[in-house]
């Protein structure tokens, strides 16, 4: 009642009869009796058995009203009906093996089935649970195709959840819909007896706002995955792009330096499955472009060339002006403040760019901050580090690991052997006897920022260490 905001005299099946007979079409006889001897009531005609839930439960339900006025509800159904619905269609399988002809298991199998997918896709057995009862003990709606095919979902779906009812491809490349021939937002709550159709493009895909109106978990379960999916995309194009603008920052071509078997190699050394997933941990920002153009080329080429061309830009610059400030200089420009973004943090060694803001100088970000793409293009700049400048850059940590005794005492004391200060620190024990740590060090560059990581990933416990994403 609470659930549902219904009134003690909106419950209609206090008091139910049940009627079992031997054939669907004694089924619809006795309804007819029924309907012949009391009146019944409006809206309250269920036939489970044209279409059945979808854990195959099978019945006609009809409220009617008695002889005082008072409405109780009558269920008609065959025996093997009522032995579905009493203990389940494994028990009902089970019957009719013994039977000559039995009929094809596949429909009746067809909800386990889809429990079990639940299952192996969902590894939090809570969410498994919620999602089991979901679509136990809620009620459905009934809504057609337009072919006319019968879709059975929980009360209040909505057009996505229809889509992913009918194929995850439909639903991964639908951009609208229409209900009974009219056009509906992706939100709207389907009602029982609705033609759907779903409005479709190629170059479509799920939004997060979806999971936020969603009803089936199997509609939730495919977006969550698409996302993911489209996630990893992303990080691969940005890891790719961060190697060649690295490359050509220090003026090589990125084909004679990204070949393909080198890459791999190097995957394979940072213990990466694939040359992929070593594009999408730079474009994720846990690990560095500068450090795999170094490893490739070897340390002594690479700094090599990095001395060359600072030699090379500091006679190009003796005649123009150059604003310096926060390590970063920006050339062609003088008497700007210039400030690194606290979204982020670079640091040198991170590929940069500046943005001219209105009234307080250039902010400096990593090129991989995620508040570039929302900021206006004809005000950014090109900026490089100062090569002449030195100082320390705060660069917050993540670390992951098993909570033990004296965990952060030996944290701090390898940060104080590898002579890192440490501006902050934040840790907490979990639950499940996991430990979360987040530390703030002071680092003078990408090179002492990853011989940091790797101290840390030395300590006995610790299971990952990433630096913080941009927000």
């Amino acid at each position: 009642m609470v659930k549902q905001g219904r009134d003690f005299e909106e419950i209609y099946d206090l008091t139910a009869v049940r009627v079992i007979v031997d054939s669907v079409k004694d089924c619809y006889g006795v309804l007819g009796i029924v309907h012949t001897l009391w009146k019944p009531m409006p809206g309250r005609f269920k036939d489970y058995i044209a279409m059945p839930k979808s854990n195959m439960y099978q019945s006609l339900h009809t409220t009617v009203i008695g002889e005082n006025g008072d409405p109780f509800e009558v269920q008609i159904r065959t025996w093997e009906m009522h032995r579905t619905a009493e203990y389940g269609i494994a028990a009902h399988w089970k019957y009719k093996e013994g039977v000559r002809g039995s009929e094809p298991i596949d429909e009746k199998m067809a909800w386990l089935r889809q429990i079990l997918e639940w299952q192996r896709e969902m590894k939090d057995v809570e969410e498994f649970m919620e999602t089991l009862k979901i679509d136990l003990f809620e009620d459905e709606v009934f809504v057609f195709t337009p072919k006319g095919d019968v879709i059975t979902l929980p009360a209040s779906s909505t057009p996505v959840d229809f889509a992913y009812e009918v194929h995850t491809a439909v639903g991964n490349s639908c951009v609208g819909a229409k209900v009974n021939g009219k056009i509906v937002p992706l939100d709207y709550k389907l009602k029982n007896g609705e033609f759907v159709e779903i409005l479709t493009s190629k170059h479509s895909s799920p939004s997060q706002d979806w999971l936020n109106f969603v009803k089936t978990s199997k509609a939730k379960n495919r977006i969550r995955q698409k996302l993911r999916e489209q996630q990893r995309e992303d990080s691969i194009i940005k890891g790719k792009e961060l190697l060649h603008k690295e490359c050509r920052r220090l003026e090589w071509d990125p084909a004679d330096i990204l070949l393909t078997d080198k890459v791999e190699d190097l995957a394979k050394e940072y213990r990466y499955q694939s040359a992929e997933d070593l594009y999408a941990a730079i474009g994720y920002g846990n690990v560095t472009a500068g450090s795999i153009v170094k490893k490739i080329v070897g340390e002594v080429k690479y700094n090599a060339r990095k001395k060359e061309l600072k030699a090379k830009k500091l006679t190009k610059t003796t005649q123009r002006p150059v604003t310096r400030g926060a390590g970063v200089s920006v050339t062609g420009t003088d008497d700007l403040l210039i400030k690194l973004a606290r979204c982020c943090n670079p640091v040198p060694g991170d590929s940069i760019i500046g943005y001219i803001t209105r009234g307080r100088g250039v902010t400096v970000h990593r090129l991989d901050c995620p508040n570039v793409s929302g900021l206006e293009k004809e005000r950014l700049i090109d900026v490089n580090w100062d090569e002449a400048d030195s100082g320390y850059y705060p660069v917050e940590l993540h670390l992951e690991g098993y909570d033990r005794p004296n965990l952060l005492t030996t944290i701090m004391a390898a940060l104080a052997e590898s002579k890192t200060t440490v501006a902050a620190v934040n840790a907490k024990a979990l639950s499940d006897g996991r430990a979360s740590i987040q530390l703030v060090v002071n680092i003078e560059d990408i090179e002492d920022l990853e011989n940091v990581m790797n101290r840390l990933r030395q300590v006995k416990g610790i299971v990952s260490v990433n630096r913080a994403r941009p927000t």
